[in-house]
């Protein structure tokens, strides 16, 4: 690992050592982050994975009944009885903060809580099975909505994953070592900086005692 090019001071040696116990911290977090991160995505994959199978499930159950649906009905009378929804719903986005990733919230609101508001037309002249395909797809809604949701916070939550995990690695692998190396390098020099002073006081002690009793000391 390469030494940071700074200049051998004790001054120096304390910043980097403050810097070094900084990274230390700043590490330990960023791997906590990055824990509860892949905790809480886990979860969320679990739930996509659930909500996917079940919206799935109803889709093609309403496929079903639609199908069956056209076969007594003519495209046109479906379009008809389809044209004006007497049924609406409002949709309210907001944002949720999960470790410093802002994930989408919706909520819904129905116009009527009746349930019978979904189907826009009489009974009389339709098929059974456009209203089970009307109920069906107006059942798993909520579960499309939510789906939405999740996939979209899983998306982010990998992206933030993606980002901690790279700097988790730079101060782990480049920037921890490389404020210790440093370190060990400046507490070497200033070590052979206070050794070499040490030996010149001593000569120069020795030195101004040979002056001083006028002898010349061996060594």
């Amino acid at each position: 690992m390469a030494i940071m090019q700074v200049n051998p001071t004790r001054m120096e040696l304390t910043n980097l050592k403050r810097k070094l116990v900084t990274a230390r911290r700043g590490h330990k977090l960023l791997k906590d982050k990055r824990d509860e991160l892949m905790r809480v995505f886990l979860e969320l994959v679990r739930e996509n994975k659930q909500l996917r199978r079940k919206v799935e499930e109803g889709i093609s159950l309403a496929n079903k009944h639609m199908s069956i649906a056209r076969s007594v009905m003519s495209d046109k009378a479906i379009d008809t009885a389809l044209l004006m929804p007497t049924q609406e719903m409002s949709l309210t986005i907001s944002e949720k903060n999960v470790m410093s990733v802002m994930v989408p919230e919706f909520e819904t609101r129905l116009k009527s809580p009746d349930e019978s508001e979904i189907y826009p037309y009489g009974f009389a002249f339709t098929s059974g099975d456009l209203d089970a395909a009307v109920k069906s797809l107006a059942d798993i809604l909520p579960y499309m909505l939510r789906l939405a949701q999740v996939e979209k916070s899983c998306q982010l939550m990998a992206a933030e994953i993606e980002k901690t995990r790279r700097r988790v690695n730079a101060l782990e692998h480049i920037m921890i070592p490389q404020y210790e190396e440093t370190i060990k390098y400046i507490s070497m020099k200033l070590d052979e900086s206070e050794r070499a002073t040490t030996t010149r006081l001593m000569k120069v002690k020795d030195m101004m005692l040979a002056k001083a009793y006028n002898y010349e000391k061996l060594f």
